[in-house]
């Protein structure tokens, strides 16, 4: 339990901390421990409710995996945390936390709730509740949820809708592994959360990225759902982004808005792997830094599709797609010489070094492994010409049709580290080459 509270976001993580130090003073505990399992000669007492094996402090309790069927009867004013997750907990009253009114972070996830055991109004006179876990249930409706919530996750549920809230002071929403789409999230659904920075829709059923997405989002992920095409218009408000997720989808770049993404100006990772994209796609945010592309079907990376970006990208992921030689242009990556620092072509069908590489002055990170590469010509990695080392500690060519024998002696010249050149095995060597 103390572990998931170290990482926890926002808030509550740093409240948890206040209350174990609390703890210190509760008699029966010793100097320097918060928590420990209910023994004799302790508080038992107080909680006669409680199984034995519940850590306790005076603002937390902690009852994770002890078969508890249901909440127990708690009143006490002073208690801030309270973690049931891990149990079979299937029924809340209206009444279960009335004992409680200031608990601020409130953890049921991975337990039997569906909406005719937990009572509608089970939270709602939490007033000062800010996190709350209900990951991991049988939930089919969001329930009646307090104003003062800053973070609410519903992952792994049964929900089948998102209507209007009023969550303004919500700060993340988690709401992965559900049954919403695009018939059943309100138009107005994310309007009232004007606080909202981080949202996540993973493992549901959306065909497009849900509208009236607050000005305030900072990060959305969207992976893994059914997602065909990114409408102009649709990010317009959402001017705050800096993570778009969009990997796991069937996204066609014909189906991708030519100002679907370019105004967003705090646009720094996009990450569109495992789609259907034939070539990299165009009009990308011109302050984007970090650009996923892994899993296509990517054939060509368009001259000057990088041109416009400033400062440039700094990572640019383009494994597992069908790249040959005559796909990257030697102005492919122009726009990058001063800023990407790591290139992964691996796994594509490059039958030669591209070209374009020697040019990209802030690149450590190159892997052109899993191709059909047979030749490193002279100066395709080291231009041989200039007297100035290169920034790259990592060099991958293995798994190609190298001779190794025929490679130019001074080829790999400028690479201060010789050993972090991968050149075995080679396809057909075996791995004693």
């Amino acid at each position: 339990w103390c572990e998931k509270k170290d990482h926890s976001r926002g808030e509550g993580g740093r409240n948890t901390s206040k209350t174990t130090g609390r703890g210190q003073k509760r008699a029966g505990s010793r100097q320097g421990q918060s928590l420990g399992p209910i023994g004799p000669g302790t508080v038992q007492w107080i909680m006669p409710s409680l199984p034995a094996s519940c850590l306790l402090a005076q603002a937390a309790i902690a009852c994770s995996n002890v078969k508890m069927k249901h909440v127990p009867a708690l009143s006490d004013p002073g208690l801030t945390t309270l973690y049931l997750a891990e149990n079979e907990i299937a029924k809340i009253p209206a009444h279960t936390f009335l004992g409680l009114p200031n608990l601020e972070w409130l953890d049921l996830s991975k337990n039997k709730l569906d909406v005719f055991g937990l009572h509608p109004h089970a939270f709602k006179n939490l007033t000062r509740l800010k996190r709350l876990n209900l990951d991991g249930n049988l939930l089919s409706t969001v329930p009646a949820l307090p104003a003062s919530l800053q973070e609410l996750k519903l992952n792994d549920n049964l929900l089948q809708g998102l209507e209007h809230s009023s969550l303004s002071q919500l700060l993340t929403l988690e709401v992965e592994g559900n049954r919403l789409h695009d018939g059943n999230i309100s138009p107005l659904a994310f309007q009232p959360l004007r606080s909202l920075l981080y949202l996540r829709l993973d493992r549901n059923q959306l065909r497009t990225i849900p509208p009236g997405l607050p000005a305030s989002l900072q990060e959305l992920h969207l992976g893994t759902n059914i997602i065909e095409e990114v409408r102009e218009g649709t990010l317009n408000h959402s001017r705050s982004l800096s993570v778009l997720v969009l990997s796991n989808n069937r996204l066609q770049e014909d189906r991708l808005a030519p100002r679907a993404w370019i105004d967003l100006p705090k646009l720094e990772a996009l990450d569109l792997s495992y789609n259907q994209l034939v070539h990299v796609p165009s009009f990308l945010p011109r302050g984007l830094r970090h650009l996923t592309l892994h899993h296509n079907r990517i054939e060509r990376i368009p001259g000057y599709v990088f041109a416009h970006m400033k400062p440039g990208l700094e990572t640019l992921h383009l494994a597992h797609n069908s790249l040959r030689e005559d796909g990257i242009h030697g102005v492919s990556f122009l726009g990058l010489q001063a800023s990407l620092a790591e290139l992964l072509l691996d796994h594509n069908q490059l039958q030669a070094v591209p070209r374009g590489l020697l040019g990209l002055r802030a690149l450590q990170v190159l892997r052109l492994s899993h191709n059909k590469i047979r030749h490193v010509p002279l100066n395709s990695i080291c231009d041989t010409r200039v007297a100035q080392d290169s920034n790259l500690i990592s060099t991958h060519l293995e798994n190609n049709l190298i001779d190794r024998r025929r490679i130019p002696p001074t080829a790999f010249s400028c690479i201060r580290a010789y050993h972090s050149v991968v050149l075995e095995p080679q396809q057909g060597e075996g791995e004693s080459a």
